[in-house]
């Protein structure tokens, strides 16, 4: 089994993403099964009204019916780091991973949890997310034939108690697509994405966005780690894919000599 991050450019319009994703795709190896994990904001990478004009309603839409075909033409699992999706009688958006099984069904979908509003020391300066998006209140962990997958987008990365719930509730790989600053990502990246995976011996596919979108300048470093904290692999720069072999024999290993999970007792204490 194999598992893939797929890095790329991103702007405001969606044809030319659409059309970035699909020639990556195309790049693809051939192990099957595959679990390809797209950055945030795939879809659209842009002001307001670009988030407007290319937000769907969950399952439905052109834009989703792409990934469904693209899961079932390639055979692939494919999550969607995230898209614009629509909220019922209101004018903010949900910031929505998707995840597809390989016969093209849509099986769960994931709201962003935590929003970037920050003052960054960049060309942007400010940050304000909640402007345009709304949180989610929820948290998703996803059967699949990797393991459990633990649903996560960027900022979310800085709250290790989110983490620490999906491996409660069973999650084997931590999946985390972004659009990470690169003030930001040189300075917490990797480090950030290492210790969610050793604190959790969990697998991390981390799938960045990368370059600069007007005064957006976006990391990239997408990574593959294992539940031993090791970066298996590393797209420093550019467009491309890093893929990894998953070894379930190790994550039980790892598990069962250091059985983290068996020892935590802090919900026991906050208890009393």
């Amino acid at each position: 089994m194999e598992l893939v991050a797929l890095q790329m450019a991103a702007t405001a319009d969606w044809s030319t993403n659409r059309a970035t994703i699909n020639r990556l795709l195309d790049t693809l190896p051939s192990q099957r099964p595959l679990l390809v994990l797209l950055p945030e904001n795939a879809v659209v990478f842009g002001c307001r009204d670009a988030v407007l004009n290319n937000a769907e309603t969950l399952n439905e839409g052109p834009i989703q019916t792409q990934f469904s075909l693209w899961a079932k033409k390639y055979g692939i699992w494919l999550v969607v780091g995230s898209m614009p999706t629509r909220i019922e009688h209101s004018t903010r958006f949900h910031a929505s991973s998707l995840v597809y099984n390989d016969q093209g069904q849509q099986i769960s979908h994931y709201h962003k949890l935590h929003l970037f509003d920050v003052e960054v020391a960049d060309a942007q300066g400010s940050y304000r997310e909640s402007d345009t998006f709304a949180p989610g209140n929820e948290l998703k962990v996803v059967d699949s034939p990797f393991g459990r997958l633990g649903l996560s987008i960027c900022y979310d990365l800085r709250f290790p108690h989110l983490y620490g719930a999906l491996r409660e509730r069973g999650a084997d790989i931590l999946l985390v697509p972004a659009a990470f600053t690169r003030v930001t990502g040189q300075a917490h990246w990797l480090p950030l994405l290492q210790a969610r995976a050793i604190e959790n011996q969990c697998y991390v596919v981390a799938a960045g966005l990368y370059g600069e979108t007007g005064a957006r300048q976006t990391w990239g470093h997408s990574a593959i780690i294992d539940p031993w904290g090791e970066i298996k692999t590393c797209l420093a720069t550019g467009e491309g894919l890093v893929s990894a072999a998953l070894d379930t024999e190790q994550l039980a290993v790892i598990r069962r000599q250091m059985p983290v999970a068996q020892h935590a007792r802090l919900s026991a204490v906050w208890r009393k």
